[in-house]
């Protein structure tokens, strides 16, 4: 009898706690989230001028054509499910010949670029979903932004300074430009 009634108390603990664990707390978190912080609990959606939801500003992806800023390499092709780098060492033949391809293109495709190329334009974020590149990145694209798009470079450049996020506490890691809210910004020109 004893043990029946032990039983019986261990399902009922069970129980509430997959009630109070496994429904109530999730709804709570996430309604508080959705008050306090919407913009981020719905995944920090970039919309267009007409509503379109057209990406996310914390996953990055790939913009082709020479009026859009590009962003950096990525392994996995900007696929969420597959993130993840090369794993290629700084010194493989195989990243060496990546490198080369890369920077043979990129100054290839940008013949009007002042300085030289930064490095994350050459190699993939960890993830492959970074979002952002250098603000010395976007401002050596700059100029074949500019003229694909037939706007002046100056005004270009005025957008970048509006798409860089600063660094947190002006100290804690880097200043970034997160391209699609860059080229979000050129498409609602």
């Amino acid at each position: 009898m004893a043990l029946l009634r032990q039983l019986l108390t261990g399902a009922r603990f069970l129980l509430l706690m997959t009630v109070l664990l496994g429904v109530v707390y999730p709804l709570a978190i996430t309604g508080l989230a959705q008050v306090v912080f919407p913009v981020q609990a719905n995944g920090s959606r970039l919309t267009a001028a007409d509503g379109r939801v057209v990406g996310s500003a914390l996953i990055g992806q790939a913009f082709d054509g020479p009026q859009w800023f590009h962003s950096r390499p990525s392994a996995s092709d900007y696929s969420g499910q597959t993130s993840g780098g090369s794993n290629l060492s700084p010194a493989s033949a195989d990243q060496v010949a990546a490198r080369a391809e890369r920077r043979g293109t990129l100054e290839q495709a940008n013949p009007d670029a002042v300085g030289p190329l930064p490095e994350d334009a050459l190699t993939a974020s960890a993830s492959g979903l970074d979002p952002h590149i250098s603000p010395a990145y976007a401002q050596w694209q700059a100029p074949r932004v500019a003229r694909a798009r037939g706007v002046p470079l100056a005004r270009v450049q005025s957008l970048i300074l509006v798409a860089t996020e600063l660094a947190p506490l002006r100290f804690l890691g880097q200043d970034a430009v997160n391209v699609a809210r860059l080229n979000l910004l050129l498409a609602n020109q």
